[in-house]
């Protein structure tokens, strides 16, 4: 049986909340648990038999993602992995309808759809299995949240006995179900009839309507999924495993920890272990195999330590994120927080955030920073004894007293 992937991963006007990080790498290509974002999806998608290709639709220029594309070709060489450009951002739909005959070439059965920005176990091969025991045209990944934050999402109602999807509200204003979306979809073929018949009812719209302004884009959200609800065609497959939506900065570090957990779980080769003549080792932590660690520092739970960096004696680094080329200098303290490309933490320094639990995309509220991770950006230097908690500084600044 062959499968096609698509992996939607949006373009430049978008991810602007992914800032300052986003000023430097686009947010898919972001690394995380050592690997960028959409790494992860490819190496999911590599587990599920009779996926050979792999198609990236966004609006961002085709030079971006070209080295991604030459690595993920020595990493799945078994996948064939393309990015296909859309002229302008035609909607989480439209870049899907208007490369139709891209994706359908090959005649596959299925077709898997992936967001960008999301992190999580991805259980495709069992959503394979739940797809083929009904009659739907589409099987979405769905996880419960908290009661309270569940209105930031596309909320589902579904039918407890066989899981079709009765109700489908994007970002509800009042609470609908605490059951989400997880932006993870396996469509049939006959999902593109659908979609022909949403442009058609959009196009009959604005020729009705004299004051119907003409939209282009076709959302999947709002102009698929619903009317899938209406004709008993969307199913959701649950999972009780960890997700997280990667938004913002913040998101990264709780997104950094699953994956570092997922590689406990199927890869225990890429973390760090404790060796008599190494750094102290708490919990899980993965380490670029050039960087460097003074036997001296303590590091873990939930880090990963990216290509170059040198850590100095007596650090202590948790729950963070380290880019390349960074150096925590002697007895420096990183806590909750994202040290950017080429950055300098003082001796003695400490920089550190606030852990965030609650799928908060918010930055700012009544315009002061919420209390989250901090984030030094590119080429920032701490120098020795300063402090820094919850705070975002963007490139190339230097923090003394």
């Amino acid at each position: 049986m062959i499968y096609k992937a698509v992996i939607l991963v949006g373009g430049p006007s978008r991810g602007t909340r992914f800032r300052p990080l986003s000023l430097n790498v686009p947010k898919p290509l972001f690394p995380i648990a050592g690997h960028p974002v959409i790494w992860h999806h490819l190496e999911a998608l590599s587990k599920v038999e009779g996926v050979k290709e792999v198609l990236m639709i966004g609006f961002y220029e085709d030079s971006v993602f070209q080295r991604f594309i030459d690595d993920a070709a020595r990493d799945f060489p078994q996948i064939y992995v393309r990015y296909l450009r859309e002229y302008q951002s035609l909607g989480t739909a439209g870049g899907l309808y208007h490369f139709r005959d891209e994706i359908q070439r090959n005649d596959p059965r299925q077709i898997f759809v992936l967001n960008a920005d999301v992190a999580c176990s991805f259980p495709l091969n069992e959503m394979v299995k739940f797809h083929n025991t009904h009659r739907g045209l589409c099987t979405i990944l769905g996880t419960k949240v908290a009661r309270e934050v569940a209105n930031r999402f596309g909320c589902l109602v579904e039918k407890p006995e066989n899981h079709e999807v009765l109700h489908y509200v994007e970002k509800p204003e009042s609470f609908i179900s605490n059951l989400i979306s997880c932006g993870i979809y396996l469509f049939d073929c006959a999902i593109f009839t659908e979609m022909k018949k949403a442009m058609q009812n959009k196009a009959n719209r604005v020729d009705r309507d004299q004051f119907q302004m003409q939209d282009d884009k076709l959302r999947l959200e709002q102009d698929i999924l619903r009317p899938l609800t209406e004709s008993s065609k969307l199913f959701v497959y649950e999972t009780t495993d960890t997700w997280v939506q990667v938004k913002t900065p913040s998101s990264a570090v709780p997104a950094n920890a699953l994956y570092l957990e997922q590689y406990q779980k199927t890869n225990p080769d890429r973390l760090l272990k404790n060796l008599l003549d190494g750094p102290t080792i708490v919990g899980l932590v993965y380490k670029h195999p050039t960087a460097t660690i003074d036997p001296t520092a303590k590091i873990g739970p939930n880090v990963t330590i990216g290509p170059r960096v040198v850590v100095g004696k007596g650090v202590r680094i948790k729950d963070s994120i380290i880019l390349d080329n960074a150096e925590i200098k002697n007895n420096g303290c990183v806590l909750y927080s994202i040290i950017g490309w080429d950055s300098k933490v003082g001796n003695w320094s400490r920089v550190e955030g606030t852990p965030t639990t609650d799928h908060s995309t918010t930055v700012t509220q009544n315009g002061v920073k919420i209390q989250s991770i901090s984030i030094l950006a590119q080429e920032v230097t701490v120098k020795d004894e300063i402090i820094i908690r919850n705070c975002i500084v963007l490139p190339n600044k230097e923090l003394k007293t």
